[in-house]
C-alpha cells in the first residue's frame, strides 16, 4: 500500500477543489483544504466530520498576503512536509464582452486570484513542498488560456489570466527543477460546476478521477508542460 500523501488544495470549499478533497480522502491521503471561509462549506464540514484524522480545513484567501501567511503557519504546525500542492482556486469574471465593455478593475481582481494567487501559494508553501516525497506542484489552468486554441475571443479576464498562469507555471518549473519539484499545468475539461455551468459535459467526479490518475503518473521529465486531464499535451 502506497504511503499516505500530504496534499494541500486551494479553493477546496466547492467545485473541483472539493471533489479533489473528497477523492484524495477516499484514498487515505492527508488533505489540507484551503478555502476563504471553510466554515461556510457544508460539504467540506461533512468531509471533516467523516475524516477527522485526515482532513484539516484551513482558512486562506489566495488574494491576500496576510491570510496566506496565517494559513502557512497553521499548516506548518500540523506537518513538516507536503508531497502535492494543487493551485485550484480561481475567479472567472465576465463571460464574452468586447474591448469597449472591458472592466479594468475586474481584469485586475481576476489576475490577483488566478495569476498572483498561485505564485503567492507556491512561495508560501515551497519550503514544505521541497521536503516532500517526489513533490509536485499542479496549477489548474484552462484551454481558454491557450492562444493557439482561441477561436472565439471574449471572456478577457479569464483567458488572459490563465495564459499568464501558464507562463508563471513554466517559470516555476524551470526554477524548481533542481529541487526535484515537478510543476505542470492541467486543463480539467469543461466541467459541470458553478463556474462551468449546467451545460458542461463532464461531472466533477469524472474530471477529478482523470486528473488524479494523471498526477499520479506525472514525473519530473514532463515538468513545465501543459496537459489535459488525461495527460495529453495541450497547445500553448
Amino acid at each position: 500500500m502506497a504511503p499516505t500523501r500530504r496534499i494541500l488544495i486551494t479553493g477546496a470549499g466547492r467545485g473541483l477543489g472539493l471533489e479533489f478533497t473528497r477523492q484524495f480522502l477516499e484514498r487515505g491521503d492527508r488533505v489540507f483544504a484551503v478555502a476563504r471561509r471553510p466554515g461556510d462549506s457544508t460539504d467540506l464540514g461533512a468531509l471533516a466530520r467523516s475524516h477527522p484524522e485526515l482532513l484539516a480545513p484551513v482558512a486562506g484567501d489566495v488574494g491576500d498576503d496576510a491570510s496566506i501567511e496565517a494559513a502557512r503557519l497553521k499548516v506548518a504546525s500540523m506537518t513538516d512536509a507536503l508531497d502535492l500542492l494543487i493551485n485550484n482556486a480561481a475567479a472567472y469574471g465576465t463571460r464574452g464582452g468586447s474591448l469597449q465593455s472591458l472592466d479594468f478593475a475586474e481584469l485586475r481582481s481576476v489576475s490577483e486570484v488566478n495569476v498572483i494567487g498561485p505564485l503567492r501559494i507556491a512561495r508560501a508553501f515551497l519550503p514544505l513542498l521541497k521536503k516532500g516525497r517526489s513533490p509536485k506542484l499542479i496549477n489548474l489552468t484552462s484551454l481558454m488560456g491557450s492562444i493557439a486554441d482561441n477561436k472565439s475571443g471574449g471572456t478577457w479576464a479569464y483567458r488572459m489570466s490563465k495564459a499568464a498562469l501558464n507562463m508563471a507555471g513554466k517559470n516555476l518549473a524551470l526554477e524548481l527543477h533542481g529541487d526535484g519539484v515537478t510543476c505542470v499545468g492541467l486543463h480539467p475539461g469543461w466541467v459541470r460546476t458553478e463556474m462551468g455551468g449546467p451545460g458542461a459535459p463532464l461531472t466533477p467526479e469524472e474530471s477529478i478521477a482523470s486528473m488524479i490518475r494523471t498526477i499520479d503518473g506525472m514525473t519530473l521529465e514532463r515538468t513545465g508542460g501543459f496537459f489535459d486531464r488525461d495527460g495529453r499535451p495541450v497547445p500553448w
